[in-house]
């Protein structure tokens, strides 16, 4: 009975274990909704709050948001940064930016505040605001580009004078429940935490002075919770082969019954004008194209031609959305032989290195300013394409088994659908459903028959 006990006892000792392990384990494992990005793994929106006087009742800072992902921007309508204050805070004024409401400032009195709400929320002020309103990155309607294609606009900034807190490095408690929309979901931001204070230096360089506090804030981007469905899609093509492969159907959504109404429009409809100018226009829904795979955007991947020591590609961005232009877009592609790209057309690039440099697989490409930086709605106009001219490396390249297609393909920071690798353009020789000729089978059966008599 003693041993059995003992062995009882251990089995529970075990279980225990497991049991602790199984649960450290689900604890320190990411959500589902975690953002990371195997292409852009450090990739985040930091915002930092620099208090730069105090005040009799609180202090006055300057909020900087910057954009430290490679290839996600934030486009019009623009970004909306939302906090909850931990005491009574307000906001006396704002410069470079205002709140989208006051809220209830009834027991002041004479001048009321910028804002009283609990929990404000930012926006950032137009283009042409007046100067004595302005302060440096600020006034771009919520617009922050990619370091990579613009790093003079990566970062936005207001000014903003807070009472009613804190008015030492010890009293002031700090903002918690920080939130960024850009303009929709899709960020999630962490708790503010006290850095050291941002140092500014003057022009000569020869003087530094220095916040008398600061904290930073990190938000990061996941998709699943910018969207529930992909925004984009890939179609591919080949000189060898004159089967187009399109996007895989319902990539974005499916058109049917149950598609709710006015979500798309066909080209040729007399009521296209009417629709596109319809109520969704002013709340920023989107209007596609009906089409089988339903996405806003669809990048065509061509193989055009093949050298002796060189192959050529042909890339079309083409805008389904009938209500949307896109300022500043961005492609990032990963293809193998994207270390050799010898000569571009139409496009910027610039290559990406997300794994420390020792694979040169991924690209980034963007517009050329005032040329094509800017996709147009829908239509006619509504497409972007270039040619790139890549050297062959001996050593890998084919094009068999669909090697000469992306492995993936992201827009404005989205994933884009990809079709099945089965779908692929085959070579004609290798096309799976090319029957093999009985010539080659009847003849070994005769050769292998002719020695079998020969020996008997």
């Amino acid at each position: 009975m003693a041993a059995g006990g003992g062995a009882g006892s251990a089995r529970s000792v075990a279980w225990g274990a497991s049991a602790l392990l199984v649960a450290a384990l689900l604890l320190s494992a990411p959500s589902a909704t975690e953002a990371y990005d195997s292409l852009d793994p450090n990739g985040n929106i930091t915002i930092k709050w620099d208090v730069m006087q105090w005040t009799p009742d609180g202090y006055v800072a300057v909020v900087t948001m910057f954009n430290y992902q490679q290839f996600r921007h934030i486009q019009a309508p623009g970004w909306q940064l939302g906090w909850t204050w931990a005491k009574k805070e307000v906001i006396w004024s704002m410069v470079g930016a205002q709140t989208t409401e006051q809220g209830d400032c009834s027991k002041f009195k004479g001048n009321p505040p910028h804002c009283c709400k609990k929990d404000p929320t930012i926006v950032d002020l137009l283009p042409g605001t007046p100067y004595n309103m302005q302060i440096a990155n600020c006034c771009k309607a919520g617009v922050i580009n990619t370091f990579n294609q613009d790093p003079l606009n990566a970062a936005s900034s207001f000014q903003i004078s807070v009472g009613l807190a804190g008015t030492t490095n010890k009293t002031v408690k700090l903002p918690k429940n920080f939130t960024l929309k850009a303009p929709g979901p899709g960020y999630t931001c962490g708790r503010a935490m006290i850095v050291r204070p941002t140092k500014f230096f003057t022009n000569d360089g020869r003087r530094a002075t220095q916040a008398l506090m600061t904290w930073n804030v990190t938000c990061t981007y996941s998709q699943f919770l910018a969207q529930k469905t992909p925004t984009c899609c890939v179609s591919l093509s080949s000189f060898y082969n004159d089967t187009i492969v399109n996007c895989p159907t319902c990539s974005c959504g499916c058109q049917n019954n149950g598609t709710s109404p006015g979500s798309c429009v066909n080209e040729n409809s007399p009521y296209l004008q009417s629709a596109i100018d319809g109520p969704g226009k002013w709340t920023g829904q989107p209007l596609v194209q009906c089409t089988s795979h339903m996405c806003p955007i669809r990048i065509h991947w061509h193989v055009k031609l093949n050298y002796k020591e060189y192959w050529r590609v042909k890339v079309t961005i083409t805008n389904f959305n009938y209500r949307m232009n896109y300022t500043q877009w961005n492609l990032v592609i990963q293809h193998p032989n994207f270390n050799n790209i010898t000569q571009l057309f139409s496009f910027n690039y610039k290559p990406l290195t997300p794994y420390g440099g020792r694979i040169n697989d991924t690209a980034m490409f963007w517009g050329v300013k005032f040329y094509n930086d800017l996709l147009m709605q829908a239509g006619p106009l509504g497409n972007a394409q270039s040619e790139l001219l890549l050297r062959k490396d001996s050593m890998a390249f084919t094009f068999d088994k669909g090697w000469a297609f992306p492995h993936r393909v992201y827009f404005n920071g989205d994933n884009c659908v990809m079709p099945p690798p089965d779908a692929y353009p085959w070579l004609p020789n290798a096309s799976p459903l090319t029957k093999q000729p009985l010539t080659l089978p009847l003849l070994a059966f005769w050769i292998v028959l002719a020695t079998f008599l020969a020996y008997a």
